[in-house]
């Protein structure tokens, strides 16, 4: 174990040379003392020799001083080496984990990666630091008493000598199962920290869905398994150094008794006994303190394996030797039969082709997981396809560095995250060495300059943890300022209004489309609404391109995305947000309604009311009476089911879908619970009025049972 950690020792080995030197000097020093004791016994007690008795504490008092000041000196040295050590090791993680590939992130969890930044490198450190006082030190003196033992009474020497592998036996046993003991448990700290993070991220998920049970049931587990893990360490390390010492202590009262045994018989002179006794218990506290540094070592080593396992980690996507700069846009930007998939599995692209020309605007849709995000992903070149390839004016991706790529692109996702830094150095982000100037030029294309100046710190405000001192819609334009302080050629737009409420996301729309001309814009949506002035419309589904065109020319076609809009069109909603409509001929597409006449539906849309949910709530839960139905005018929502096994995500919906249709038919529970992932407004259909509805419509009473019939619900 030590030998494995001596390598972070390796470029500091020239200033290591004079806290070695020191450390021999304070060995010198710890063996001078018991060697005292013979010499004021046999020369200046029994002999009543003054003055040999001043020379000898004389001496001794200088090197008390002597050793002091050098020791107090090395202690300084080597402290200030294991901090560089540490310091340089966690910047040369934190610089690790910048190079990484997107596909690290996507199968590590944040809490593993915290773990290793805090425990096990905290391990480490309280390791290295205790390495002189508790490691070195202790081993030179046990060096040298061996020496002097030997050189005092060789033959009592020699019986020590071949005893102490007794004292060495159980921390042999022991040391192997500790290294794995500690690396378990740092294991289980990460599943802890996890769990802890998690819960810390979402305070208003959990509370709003009432998770605090299952949370603090989970930790529960957690916390569990690593109190097992820290049992197990701590037991085992216990005996790694008990050991030590049970063997140390053995030794002791043997070499004693045979030492005052020789001394009644006058075959050594009592300052000798005194001598070898003092030396023989400096002897056997260096051994353990060795064993008592043990347990940091065991837990330095498991810190370390850990730390090498995630610097040994290697990016997927790098820059070949060969790569050259891209310095301008000029064509286009191309995919080319390019099949790719995230995990192997399942396939997420398959032979989609495409062409972007300079100066356009495009936009990907399709139902969540079509791919169409996944194409922005390899435009970016985050991921690399499987097969075929993307290319910007003709050049492979493959072949350009990355740095420059980015550079001509400004994005804005869906989470706008901010920094927990100014608004100033927020948006300079984007541009290294960004002037004044440009940043305030930025914030007013992103029309977000007049509500930063209103603030009292104004630019130097701070943004807080994940921008949470701002709105969404803020927090949104200070996203989109910084993408557009490097003046980009291409703008790209991940789900980049999703999260908004319909009138921030209005505000929103406006501001993009008025800085687009002149740019390539590449928008990422389920909002079709948004994309229907775009130059060509890419529609995804299951992982193929399935349509492209403009809005109108899809339109006519008639296909995929012509069913997309009339699911959207069909719903709409007021310029306030505040009140929401259904058409009759939306209504005639449901399975439930279809075939009932248009005037009969028309009366049905007047009785849906709006309703609107912030984000993270529980519109339904599974188990709940079924007493209404949804139309999903505006948002995007989960659909999970419960069983007894575990929680499965089944749909995630976005504008224009429904659920609850079974509520009226009948009162059966939910099958299924419904959450807000953004803010949403519903239209709703009691079912107690849609019953008072059928009382008086015959024929739509006649065929809802119908159907209710054929479905088997009565």
């Amino acid at each position: 174990m030590l030998f494995a950690l001596l390598q972070y020792f390796r470029p500091w080995r020239l200033r290591l040379i004079p806290i070695v030197l020191a450390s021999l000097l304070e060995m010198f020093f710890n063996a001078q003392i018991p060697l005292s004791v013979k010499f004021m016994i046999d020369r200046a007690l029994l002999n009543h020799n003054q003055h040999m008795m001043f020379l000898i504490l004389g001496a001794l008092a200088t090197s008390t001083v002597i050793v002091s000041v050098t020791s107090m000196a090395r202690d300084y040295l080597y402290a200030k080496i294991v901090a560089q050590i540490i310091a340089g090791l966690r910047l040369r993680t934190f610089e690790h984990l910048q190079r990484l590939s997107m596909d690290f992130y996507a199968r590590t969890e944040t809490g593993d990666v915290m773990s290793r930044f805090s425990n096990d490198l905290g391990a480490l450190e309280n390791g290295l630091a205790a390495g002189v006082a508790w490691g070195l030190q202790p081993f030179l003196d046990l060096l040298l008493s061996v020496i002097l033992v030997f050189t005092l009474e060789w033959r009592l020497a020699l019986i020590g000598v071949l005893l102490c592998p007794l004292c060495i036996l159980g921390p042999g046993f022991f040391s192997k199962r500790a290294t794995a003991a500690s690396v378990a448990k740092q294991e289980q700290e990460s599943g802890a920290l996890t769990a802890l993070q998690e819960s810390l991220m979402a305070p208003s998920v959990v509370r709003a869905f009432s998770l605090q049970d299952t949370l603090i049931g989970r930790f529960r587990n957690r916390n569990s398994m690593l109190f097992g893990a820290s049992l197990r360490l701590g037991f085992i390390t216990a005996m790694v150094e008990r050991s030590a010492s049970l063997g140390t202590l053995f030794l002791q009262v043997v070499v004693m008794a045979i030492s005052g045994w020789l001394a009644f018989r006058g075959t050594i002179s009592i300052g000798t006994f005194a001598s070898f006794q003092a030396l023989f218990v400096s002897l056997s506290y260096a051994f353990m303190y060795l064993a008592q540094y043990a347990p940091n070592l065991v837990s330095a080593r498991g810190g370390a394996i850990r730390l090498e396992e995630l610097l040994a980690e290697q990016p997927d996507i790098t820059d070949v030797p060969s790569a050259a700069e891209l310095t301008t846009f000029r064509d286009a930007i191309e995919l080319r039969e390019v099949h790719f998939s995230y995990t192997g599995e399942r396939t997420n692209l398959e032979d989609v082709t495409l062409r972007i020309p300079r100066g356009s605007s495009v936009a990907m849709v399709g139902s969540s997981g079509s791919g169409k995000s996944t194409v922005l992903n390899l435009l970016l070149r985050f991921y690399n396809p499987d097969r075929g390839g993307a290319f910007f004016d003709g050049n492979d991706l493959r072949s350009i560095r990355m740095h420059s790529l980015h550079a001509l692109c400004g994005v804005v996702f869906q989470e706008s995250f901010l920094f927990n830094t100014t608004i100033r150095e927020n948006i300079a982000l984007a541009k290294s060495g960004a002037t004044d100037a440009e940043i305030i030029q930025a914030a007013k294309s992103a029309e977000i300059h007049e509500f930063i100046t209103s603030l009292p710190a104004g630019y130097d405000s701070l943004a807080g943890e994940r921008g949470r001192n701002f709105s969404g819609g803020q927090r949104q334009r200070i996203a989109i300022a910084r993408a557009l302080l490097r003046n980009p050629s291409i703008l790209l737009l991940d789900e980049a209004t999703s999260a908004l409420d319909p009138s921030t996301e209005q505000a929103i729309n406006a501001t993009l489309n008025r800085i687009a001309p002149g740019r390539t814009m590449i928008s990422v949506t389920h909002r079709l609404r948004s994309v229907v002035h775009v130059d060509c419309i890419f529609v995804f589904h299951q992982g193929r391109l399935a349509e492209q065109g403009c809005h109108a020319e899809l339109l006519h076609l008639n296909g995929l995305y012509a069913k997309m809009w009339r699911k959207q069109a069909g719903v709409q909603l007021n310029d306030d947000a505040d009140r929401a409509t259904v058409d009759a001929a939306w209504l005639n597409e449901l399975p439930l309604m279809r075939g009932v006449r248009l005037d009969t539906l028309e009366q049905v849309a007047r009785w849906f009311g709006t309703e609107q949910f912030n984000e993270h709530i529980e519109i339904v839960r599974q188990g709940d009476p079924g007493d209404r139905f949804f139309i999903l005018v505006r948002g995007k929502v989960e659909v999970s089911r419960t069983t007894d096994d575990a929680t499965e995500i089944v749909a995630i919906l976005h504008d224009g879908d429904y659920f609850g249709e079974m509520a009226l038919l009948s009162n059966q529970p939910r099958n299924a619970t419904v959450r807000t992932l953004t803010p949403c407004v519903c239209l709703t259909l009691p079912r107690d009025l849609f019953n008072r509805l059928l009382a008086t419509e015959p024929e739509l009473r006649d065929y809802i049972r119908k159907v209710a019939t054929e479905r088997g619900a009565a």
